[in-house]
Parts: structure tokens; C-alpha cells; sequence
């Protein structure tokens, strides 16, 4: 079977915002509470502190609950028309009924070595030569990147759980300190393959093409001497060699910087002597010293005569670059902080001074020099990492946007919806009259971001008949366009709720003055439920239309963020339905005031619902396939960890229901083992765009049933984070999502496959050696195919 993707969008047209002229506003009617019926979801389990009663949110300003409280009020949609509930039998399926032998206790994989092995898929992507060069250099310098917050995050949590004694086995059996040993052994064997794809087989091959990376040897004296040049009016006003004797402590090494260790004589005492050069990180890291050649930025510094610059009249011995990686996760106890944003800012402070988890350095470095290095940063020797330079290819990010686009993924630029584009005009479309006639599912990067979400916020900041905006904020672009039509919306008297979650980690700092912005304009900023992050993609566009209010609503997959939206795979459902604006009225009325809302009619919220709500739906499937009816799930997710949702998998594969896993990232299900998960096969697709979105397919007896949206199946996202799923309704939707879902899951898609050993395998080739098909490169040809017949 060759299953069909999902169709394409047109080209893309202009993406002017619909300015309108303004106009007096009048309030003839108001948001009341959402009217509310039976609901979809089943009863939560307890989940610990986020069943208690008090509550406690973090308010800016106070919250927006309705507008225009005490008016005489409609809506467009009343208690009658919203859908009556469709799974009010789910009660009964919310735990396993029994059948099926029992479950194995070494059913799970480990996360963190599957963690491992998902950057080591990245890592093949740089190795292989079918990538386009340039392309290989961004995926060594992401593979990077991603070891660096692994090692931050999951690394420095799990040394600060075994110093402090409250580590426990790991769902896979393993004791905390043979976890860490492995991650230990695993990531020196992939730093060790990552620096040698690099040094044998990226930098070559880019040299054949013109793009030489050298070392400061390798310059002529020309280029020297023109470095030098630079060395003296650009880089050495910025430098600060700091010594280190009894009168000059060693000094604070910040994480992730660059460092020239010096060892120095001086000739007058004969005394050695040690100092630190921290390599200025706002520079560009590899300088070119002529057309087509570039130098790393620390051997412009540590070049002999620029030393003597430093160090005048000392001799200088040797230089030895190297690196640390400090704990860089936040703690902060929101219960006890009377402002989250202060708290945060001073958690901020003190995350540059977290304890060392690991030390990089070149492998020729001087074992003294190594040694003073260990005693200074307290740091074993098992995280020592010694590797060939340049260490912290990151920088190769810098390389990989040189502009040789023969050395890249061909050129793509997204289109408009074609239900939001315009035919024969120049006009920006109206998108609350497209709504008004269909909800538009959105595919990002193949659709624009642009002409659709951001469009969407742009024009109800402009139209003077919208009176409300809610919006979550998770994170964003430095420059946001979604920042600046809040900012619009509220300069033009409309009320706007932001919902700005500044725990977003390594975003607190551009968060926090994002809230500033917003705050200051006039917006309504809320930071959320005390003890869970938000992390849901919700939007919430009240208008006046007659004598009536609607809501119009956006739920997606992915951040309002425009750039990654070039460069994520996400999906989008903008819609005009009452039931969706009147779960999100609900679900935002609970973020910003005193709500204890916990069943929506087209939604599946945590911490209350999610899981549940799936794992009811996962246990039916089981009771379609015995009773002979259609039923299968397909799940697509960046991360499949959490235990419960696994173990439903497992026993809706021991009744005979075909279980497809696409995952990204992480996952700890066990799949082909006889008895247990024969039935359950798993994929991951990595490729030029990063796989984002999460979607949660089932058969449902022949009437298939699809979610989307923020959520991940993990403890975080299920236990502490305010996620959100919304259950797509068209049944051309559904059928899309399913033909995407199958596209990826079929044996003739290149993918990698995970086995019951929890080995990754890529089968990126048939039998016979031909390629197969690119799920992303499929989408991008489809779009392309109906941009050419659009325009002839």
C-alpha cells in the first residue's frame, strides 16, 4: 500500500495585514461564562498537589474574566446548539479490564539512552553524504548544541538527585549511578564520532568546495598579518587575561564559554605561572582571513605574537583550550515566592554559578595544566572529555549559513492556505469570513505561518468589531509580530490577556521582557497555576458581529513563534466552532482567575484529563478489535515516556489492536516483543525540518477519532504543565491526518526503526538500493505540483 499525503497548499500570495479603519467601539453585548454540557473527557486521577483545593495563580495585573460584565448579553451559540457529548461512555474504559497476561517488569527502555540514541540519528544525518554539505555542518553543530543542554539539564538533575539522596531506579531497572556511568561511556563515544566526522569528512569535503576551515598554521603570512590587524583594533580591547596566583583566585569559568588556558614563565624569576582567556562569545567564531578561508576565532587569540600583546615580557610556554558545561536547570519554589518574576530573575542570576558537569579539552593538553583544571572545578575524571580541536563545533552553525545555496536543501518558501488565500487579488483575505464558512487545518512549514496565524492575530488587533484577545505566550521571536499585535490590540482599547509562561526554559530572560512589554502597553499579563508550566498553543478572538459575540479560536502544535515556524513541523486548527471558543473561554478563564474547571467539551487538558482521556480511548480500541470493528492507534509524538499511557499500548497490542508510534526524540516503549508488543511497530523521522507536531489517531469502531496539539507522553507535560488537545471534527481533516500518519509509519517512507533491544535502525534504502521516500520531501513536491498548476 502507498498511502497518499496530505493535500497541498497554493502559493503564497502578498502578506500585507488587513488594516481597517478605526472606529468608535461600543459594547451592546458581553462574554458570558461559556454555556456547558456534558463533556468529552473522563474523570482524572488524582494527581497530588494539583488536586488540592487553594489553588494559588501569579497575576501581573488582575485577570479578565468577561467583558462588560453587567450588560445585557447573546452569543452566537447557546446551551442547544453546542454537540452533545460523544463519550460519555469512556467512563468504563478508563482502566484496563484485566485480559492479557501480565506485563514484564523490564518493559521500559531507558530515557536517557534513548534520549542518546535520538542525537545520535542527528549525528547520521551529518555522516551521511546523501546531506547536502552545508547541511551535514548544521547537524554536526546541532548535535552539539543538543549534547550541551543535555548534559545542563538531564545530566546536572540527575548528579544533583544522587549527591542529595533522593535518586530511585529508573522505570528501565537501572540504579541512578549505573545510568549515569552509561551516559558517561555512551556520550564519549558519540563526541568521539561527532569530532571525526568533522575532522575526516565534513572540513575536507567543504575544502574541496571552497570553504577551507584552517588552522593558524595553515595561514600564510599575508592572512596572518591581517589578522593581526584585526587582533589589535577589533579583538583585544575586549579581552581580559586573568591570572591566577596566591594574590588572583582561579576565576569563575561561565558555562559553555571558550577558554585559552596559558601556561607562562617568567624569565627574570624563572617561576611558571597559569592564566585564563575566555574567548569573546558575541564575536563570530571563525574569522575569514581571506576569500574563502576561515580561521577559529581562539587561534586568532592564541597565535604567539597576540599572546605577547597579552603578556608582554612573560614567556609564554603553551595554550590549551577548553570548555565547561555547568548545571543550567532552574529551581524555583513558586510556592514560596510572593512574585514569580523576581524569583525567576534571581534563579537567572544564580544559574551561571551551577557546579561544573563536564570538562572539555583538547587531547594534547598538558597533564598539569589538566590536573590544576580538575582540582579548580571539582570535576572526576570520568567527565573529562579530551578531543581533537576546535572544540564547541556550534560554531559551525555560523558556517552553514554561508549563501552557497548548491550546498543546501533547495530553496522552499511555504504558501498560504488555500482556503485563506485570495484568487485574483491583491487584498489580504478576510480570515474570520473564511472561518465563518470552514475550519482551516493548518501544516506547518508547507503553509505559511504568516498568512494564517500571525495574519489571523494581526487582523483581529486591527478590526475595530473585536473586543477580546487571549493568547498564550510559551515562546516567541526576538522580534515578534505576535508580540506587536498584542501590543496594537491593547494601545486600541480592546482587552487582551496574555498568558506568558516565563519558565520556558533557556527563554526565561527574552519571557520576562516580553511580560515588561506587554504590561507596559496595557495587556493583561498572567504567568499561570502556581507548580505547572503552560504550555498549551491557544488563541481567543472575541468579536461583535450584530447583536451577537463570537469567539474564534486558533489551537496548535507549535509556539507562535514566526521563524521556527520555518523550520518546525507543526499543525494548526483555526476555527469559528462554539464548542472550541467556548473550552477555551473555559480553559483561560481558569489560567487567569479562580476556576476549577476540569471536563471540556472538544478538549483534553492536563494534568486532569489528558492522560486518561487518552488511555480510555487506547482501552477501547481493545474492545473494537475483540467485538470484531475497526481499530487501531496511531500516535505521533516528540517524546513517548510516560508509563501508564505505555503499558495501555502494550495491552491493546496483547488484544490484537495495531499500535503505530512515530516519536522524534525519546521513547521508552518496547516494541516487537512476543507476548507483549508484537503488534506495535515505532518510527522516527528526522530531516531538514524538525518533526513538532503530536497527534493521537484511533479507529473507534470505524468512526475514526483524531486529537492534536501541545501535548508530549511525558511525566512533565501529563503531571506538571497546562497542555491542551483539541479533537478534530471535519472528516476530510481526519482522513488527512490519518494518510499523514500512515505516510510516515509505511515501510516505504526512510525512517529509522526501533527494536525490541532498543536499537535504532535507518532504512533509507530498499532492496534493491533505491532511496525512499522522504515524508518532508513528499509534502514540499506536493505543494510545489499545486503551486504550478495554479500558476501556469
Amino acid at each position: 500500500m502507498n498511502p497518499s499525503v496530505p493535500e497541498p497548499s497554493p502559493p503564497p500570495e502578498n502578506e500585507p495585514s488587513p488594516v481597517q479603519e478605526n472606529r468608535g467601539l461600543q459594547f451592546v453585548a458581553a462574554l458570558p461564562p461559556a454555556p456547558y454540557d456534558a463533556p468529552v473527557s473522563v474523570p482524572a486521577r488524582n494527581n497530588g498537589f494539583m488536586t488540592q483545593p487553594d489553588i494559588q495563580v501569579q497575576h501581573a495585573q488582575p485577570s479578565v474574566g468577561s467583558i462588560a460584565a453587567h450588560r445585557p448579553h447573546t452569543v452566537s451559540a447557546v446551551v442547544s446548539d453546542l454537540e452533545p457529548d460523544l463519550d460519555a461512555d469512556l467512563d468504563a474504559y478508563e482502566e484496563t479490564d484485566g485480559v492479557g497476561p501480565q506485563l514484564p517488569p523490564n518493559r521500559f527502555l531507558d530515557r536517557e539512552r534513548s534520549w542518546l540514541a535520538f542525537n545520535e540519528r542527528v549525528l547520521e544525518l551529518a555522516e551521511d553524504p546523501d546531506t547536502p554539505l552545508l547541511e551535514r555542518a548544521n547537524f554536526l553543530a546541532i548535535f552539539a548544541s543538543n549534547l550541551d543542554e543535555f548534559f545542563m539539564v538531564r545530566v546536572a538533575g540527575l548528579k544533583r538527585r544522587i549527591a542529595t539522596g533522593v535518586a530511585t531506579r529508573s522505570a528501565s531497572g537501572l540504579q541512578p549511578r549505573e545510568v549515569l556511568e552509561m551516559i558517561w561511556a555512551r556520550s564519549r563515544e558519540l563526541m568521539a564520532r561527532h569530532a571525526a566526522c568533522y575532522q575526516e569528512d565534513v572540513a575536507p569535503q567543504l575544502a574541496e568546495e571552497g570553504i577551507h576551515l584552517v588552522r593558524w598554521s595553515e595561514l600564510t603570512e599575508k592572512e596572518q598579518a591581517r589578522l593581526f590587524t584585526l587582533f589589535r583594533n577589533q579583538i583585544f580591547p575586549v579581552l581580559t587575561p586573568l591570572a591566577v596566583d596566591p594574590a588572583h583566585p582561579f576565576p569563575y569559568i561561565s558555562g559553555l564559554s571558550l577558554n585559552l588556558a596559558v601556561d607562562l614563565r617568567n624569565p627574570i624569576s624563572g617561576h611558571r605561572h597559569f592564566a585564563r582567556v575566555k574567548v569573546p562569545p558575541l564575536l563570530s567564531r571563525f574569522l575569514e582571513a581571506s576569500p574563502g578561508r576561515y580561521v577559529p576565532l581562539e587561534d586568532v587569540i592564541s597565535a604567539p605574537a597576540h599572546l605577547e600583546e597579552l603578556f608582554p615580557g612573560m614567556e609564554v610556554l603553551e595554550t590549551h583550550m577548553f570548555r565547561v558545561t555547568r548545571n543550567e536547570d532552574l529551581e524555583v519554589e513558586e510556592d514560596d515566592a510572593e512574585n514569580l518574576l523576581q524569583a525567576l530573575e534571581k534563579e537567572l542570576m544564580r544559574r551561571r554559578f551551577g557546579p561544573p558537569v563536564r570538562l572539555e579539552v583538547e587531547e594534547s593538553i598538558n597533564p598539569y595544566v589538566l590536573n590544576l583544571l580538575r582540582r579548580e572545578l571539582k570535576v572526576s575524571e570520568a567527565e573529562v572529555y579530551p578531543l581533537p580541536g576546535p572544540l564547541d563545533l556550534t560554531g559551525l552553525f555560523g558556517i552553514s549559513r554561508l549563501d552557497r545555496p548548491e550546498l543546501k536543501y533547495p530553496k522552499f518558501v511555504a504558501g498560504t492556505h488555500r482556503d485563506l488565500a485570495e484568487v485574483e487579488s491583491a487584498s489580504a483575505p478576510d480570515i474570520f469570513a473564511a472561518l465563518r464558512e470552514h475550519d482551516v487545518l493548518l501544516h506547518h512549514p508547507y503553509d505559511s505561518f504568516s498568512t494564517s496565524v500571525q495574519a489571523f492575530l494581526e487582523q483581529a488587533a486591527s478590526d475595530p468589531d473585536v473586543l477580546a484577545i487571549k493568547q498564550t505566550l510559551y515562546r516567541t521571536s526576538g522580534d515578534s509580530p505576535i508580540v506587536d499585535a498584542l501590543i496594537d490590540a491593547a494601545e486600541s482599547g480592546k482587552q487582551v490577556l496574555v498568558l506568558v509562561e516565563i519558565k520556558a526554559r533557556f527563554d526565561e530572560q527574552a519571557n520576562i521582557k516580553w511580560a515588561r512589554k506587554l504590561e507596559e502597553a496595557g495587556c493583561h499579563v498572567v504567568y499561570g497555576l502556581v507548580g505547572l508550566k503552560t504550555h498549551c498553543k491557544l488563541s481567543l478572538v472575541v468579536r461583535q458581529e450584530g447583536e451577537t459575540l463570537a469567539r474564534y479560536s486558533h489551537v496548535g502544535t507549535g509556539n507562535y513563534h514566526p521563524k521556527t515556524a520555518r523550520l518546525y513541523e507543526d499543525l494548526g486548527l483555526l476555527t469559528a466552532d462554539a464548542q472550541v471558543g467556548a473550552d477555551l473561554s473555559d480553559l483561560f478563564n481558569r489560567l487567569s482567575g479562580y476556576s476549577r474547571r476540569e471536563t471540556y467539551r472538544r478538549l483534553l487538558v492536563a494534568p486532569k484529563s489528558l492522560r486518561d482521556g487518552l488511555i480510555a480511548r487506547i482501552n477501547k480500541e481493545a474492545q473494537h478489535h475483540r467485538a470484531g470493528r475497526p481499530a487501531y492507534v496511531r500516535i505521533k509524538v516528540n517524546s513517548m515516556v510516560d508509563e501508564a499511557l505505555i503499558d495501555a499500548l502494550y495491552r491493546a497490542s496483547q488484544a490484537g489492536v495495531p499500535v503505530d508510534v512515530w516519536v522524534r526524540g525519546i521513547c521508552a516503549v518496547r516494541p516487537g516483543v512476543p507476548g507483549m508488543s508484537e503488534n506495535i511497530r515505532v518510527r522516527s523521522v528526522l530531516g531538514r525540518f524538525l518533526e513538532h507536531s503530536r497527534i493521537f489517531a484511533f479507529g473507534n469502531g470505524g468512526e475514526p477519532e483524531v486529537w492534536f496539539g501541545s501535548a508530549d507522553m511525558m511525566h512533565r507535560n501529563l503531571d506538571r504543565r497546562i497542555e491542551a488537545l483539541v479533537r478534530v471534527k471535519d472528516p476530510a481533516h481526519r482522513a488527512s491526518l490519518n494518510r499523514l500518519l500512515e505516510t510516515g509509519m509505511s515501510d516505504t517512507t526512510s525512517s529509522w526503526h526501533l527494536g525490541p533491544d532498543g536499537e535504532w535502525t535507518r532504512h533509507a534504502a530498499d532492496g534493491d538500493g533505491q532511496q525512499l521516500r522522504n515524508v518532508q520531501e513528499t509534502l514540499i513536491d506536493a505543494r510545489r505540483r499545486r503551486r504550478g498548476k495554479a500558476t501556469p
